[in-house]
């Protein structure tokens, strides 16, 4: 056992503190308190992980863990991961994933600024427990071990727990959730409710997508598979709509020009640039999910200039910029582009090739804070800087946090 000062939060959301001058990645803790925590991992010689199982001087930022299973009285290869944060005042919460986008931006982006983190508008999500932090998630997987028992992985393993709760899912989820009960030979659970249809409890779902569903944003319907991509959080989906919708420089934004949207997934930040800017908006969507890419074509079909690709972004790129005339070259550097790549980011090459075609303004919509400064930072290398920056707490009692950008070139 350790008695460690806990320093701060780092990448990832585990708390970071130092013993005899290693670093210790310690779980379940808050910076300013100190711990006793057992070590879980020594293998490496230049820092240690270790687990939180008793509190010696708590943050007044501490709190009864929301997810009761996932408290320090539990022993911590029995806590279910998925709310790491959930032992954390909300405020303190946004006030850390804010520190780490920061600290992200400076070190691997160059860019030193102030970041605040949003919560979700509550008239967005007007079911969600705002204070707790709970009550949200339209979308769950448990998993079902050897012996049939249903529950989610134990933090940072995939050894199923048993629990009695599961907080952060909306109302409908946690009552049907099928906890306590065994299902011997099967391995995986969906739940899942659609804004616009029947919650479900799906057994097994396989690689099939499953029958289409739909999610209302704002007004709009949204068709896409079940089991397809779609923002957990009840109000997700509005949120980041709103927010690309807002960044957008009007000044800078030609209906004219070959606009993009990449990684454009059933098609929603395509539709929130055409909401804005009107039916004559040309635009096209690139996702490499063909039945995602089936569906962003119905769900723009009243844009007649808006169409839906199937390509993975780096290829699809690189097949423009070897055919491209000069005509279409010149819609591109009048393009305003929306990206929204997966976790890890868009990666160099995505980044040089887009540079390189000299689009007016891009917005970028990022899950994960290192992906984006070190894209960003690429992005600066070829002459565009972060010009507006917005995050939002989409994922409440974890150390996840989501950000929209806007980049211009730099004149």
């Amino acid at each position: 056992m350790l008695e460690l000062d806990v320093e701060r939060i780092a990448h990832g959301g585990i708390a970071v503190a130092h013993h005899e001058g290693r670093v210790v990645f310690v779980a379940d803790a808050i910076p300013g308190e100190r711990v006793r925590a057992r070590v879980t991992d020594a293998a490496k010689e230049r820092f240690w992980r270790a687990d939180t199982v008793e509190v010696l001087d708590a943050s007044p930022d501490r709190r009864e863990h929301v997810w009761a299973e996932a408290s320090i009285d539990r022993a911590p290869e029995h806590r279910p991961g998925g709310a790491e944060f959930g032992h954390i005042r909300m405020a303190r919460q946004r006030e850390l994933k804010a520190d780490v986008l920061a600290e992200a931006l400076a070190r691997f982006a160059g860019v030193e600024r102030s970041v605040a983190v949003e919560p979700v508008d509550e008239t967005l999500a007007p079911d969600v427990d705002a204070e707790a932090g709970t009550g949200w998630r339209t979308r769950v997987r448990l998993h079902v071990d050897a012996d049939g028992c249903v529950g989610p992985y134990a933090a940072r393993s995939h050894l199923v727990v048993p629990v009695a709760s599961l907080p952060l899912a909306v109302a409908e989820l946690q009552e049907m959730a099928p906890l306590g009960a065994e299902l011997p030979g099967s391995g995986v659970v969906d739940l899942v409710a659609p804004s616009d249809g029947r919650a479900e409890v799906v057994v097994d779902p396989g690689s099939a997508r499953g029958p289409v569903v739909h999610e209302v944003v704002d007004g709009r319907r949204f068709r896409l598979d079940r089991g397809g991509f779609w923002q957990v959080h009840r109000g997700a989906a509005a949120t980041l709509s709103r927010a690309v919708r807002d960044l957008v420089d009007a000044d800078r934004f030609d209906p004219r020009a070959a606009n993009l949207d990449l990684y454009g997934g059933v098609g929603l930040l395509a539709a929130a640039v055409g909401d804005r800017f009107g039916e004559t908006v040309r635009i096209t969507s690139v996702e490499a999910d063909e039945r995602a890419t089936d569906h962003a074509a119905a769900n723009l079909a009243e844009w007649v200039g808006a169409r839906a690709e199937t390509g993975r972004v780096d290829r699809w790129l690189a097949e423009l910029d070897a055919s491209a005339d000069r005509e279409l070259r010149s819609r591109l550097r009048g393009a305003t582009v929306v990206l929204d790549p997966p976790r890890s980011g868009a990666g160099r090459e995505v980044v040089e090739r887009l540079a390189a075609l000299r689009p007016a303004q891009l917005v970028y919509v990022a899950c994960d804070p290192v992906a984006l400064a070190r894209d960003l930072g690429t992005f600066r290398e070829h002459g565009y800087e972060l010009e507006e920056l917005r995050a939002f707490d989409l994922f409440p009692n974890t150390h996840h946090v989501e950000a929209v950008a806007r980049l211009g070139a730099i004149v």
